[in-house]
């Protein structure tokens, strides 16, 4: 969700889009995944929101990173690194998941 952040503000229903897009249609969260995930990134800090009304549309709370939230982002990212790093000596052959990271 943070690094979903990191591109830009944006508001619920363009989040569980672009979800679904980057995971191909993989992963179809629900309102009920996503606004628990969001006020509690909220409560820690890492966000931020704003209620809107765009010109064309309805009002629409977005939600935008903080310095908070981009530090947990890249605590994330390294954390992730790690994870990798130990799935690759375990799965033979799993060296994917770094070169998709650009790690290797």
């Amino acid at each position: 969700m943070l690094a979903i952040l990191s591109e830009g503000e944006s508001y619920g229903y363009a989040i569980l889009k672009r979800v679904r897009a980057l995971s191909a249609g993989e992963l179809a969260w629900t309102d009920g995944m996503l606004y628990p995930l969001l006020h509690r990134l909220r409560r820690l800090g890492y966000v931020t929101t704003e209620w809107r009304t765009p010109p064309e549309g309805r009002r629409r709370r977005y939600y935008m990173l903080t310095d908070d939230g981009r530090a947990a982002l890249a605590d994330q990212q390294r954390q992730w690194v790690t994870v990798t790093r130990a799935l690759n000596d375990v799965w033979p052959g799993s060296g994917v998941l770094l070169t998709a990271l650009g790690e290797v």
